[in-house]
């Protein structure tokens, strides 16, 4: 097998690949442009034979997405940021002080992660209750993320840290500088581009939660478009346009982020893995 042919046949196979991971998405968006009996023809059209393209201004208006996407994008960034501030510092440590106690901790820690939202939400809500986060819902959502998704952010960044050589910071420190002064003007910089990646899929993640959202937040001016998407279903749905149009303004902006950063993203998640 010749050089050339095996790269035209990794190509071919990806590029199948690629075709069955994006065609729920591409079914997503043709589906919104149907109409209400080409949504239910048999054979299905893969391509709608007269678009509605009318379809995402009304929904817009009649379901107000943008005040629930302007919801989602407040939760997503208020967990980014605290899980940064205080996930940034929380890696560090872990980087530099690292001991078999440590390891173990930060294992049993991450071990959180197995547990499902749904699971959780029960004792975070009596707790919210009793401490009367409940008044103040979106705060009480961001604190319920980022303190699910800190673990994962954790181990992230602490491969990032542990790949800048430990022997910067000590010239800096010869050369007058605190600890705390080596990370901020040396570790950091070096490190902002894994902790920018990690931040990145935080916000995606963050971007798209639902379970907290639904059970904390009970006011509509509040809601993202999470649950917003879910007030479509019922026991006779049958808005399946709709309900696309909804999903294709709502999935659309992670998209894109994902595609323009997409490069920053790999280079990140490898960035630990050499030394």
């Amino acid at each position: 097998m010749t050089e050339t042919f095996r790269n035209r046949l990794m190509l071919a196979i990806a590029l199948v690949l690629a075709a069955i991971y994006l065609f729920p998405l591409y079914w997503m968006y043709i589906t919104a442009l149907k109409t209400g009996s080409a949504m239910f023809a048999t054979p299905p059209n893969f391509w709608p034979t007269d678009p509605q393209w009318g379809v995402y201004g009304a929904v817009w208006q009649a379901r107000g997405v943008g005040r629930f996407l302007w919801n989602s994008l407040l939760i997503a960034l208020g967990s980014v940021v605290l899980i940064t501030i205080l996930g940034a510092g929380c890696a560090y440590v872990l980087a530099r002080y690292r001991n078999v106690w440590i390891d173990i901790g930060l294992f049993l820690i991450l071990m959180l992660q197995v547990l499902p939202a749904s699971l959780m939400i029960t004792p975070i809500f009596v707790g919210y209750s009793q401490l009367g986060l409940l008044e103040y819902p979106r705060l009480a959502v961001i604190i319920a993320i980022a303190a699910k998704i800190m673990p994962f952010f954790v181990v992230l960044v602490r491969a990032t840290f542990m790949s800048v050589p430990i022997e910067l910071e000590e010239a800096a420190m010869v050369d007058g500088n605190s600890r705390i002064g080596a990370f901020f003007h040396i570790v950091l910089p070096l490190a902002r581009n894994g902790i920018l990646v990690s931040a990145i899929l935080i916000f995606m993640q963050a971007f798209g939660e639902f379970v907290y959202s639904k059970s904390i937040i009970q006011a509509i001016e509040y809601q993202p478009a999470s649950v917003g998407l879910y007030s479509f279903m019922g026991p006779n749905t049958n808005e399946w346009n709709n309900i696309m149009a909804f999903a294709s303004m709502y999935v659309t902006p992670i998209l894109a982020l994902f595609v323009l950063l997409q490069r920053r993203i790999v280079s990140g998640l490898t960035s630990g893995a050499l030394k």
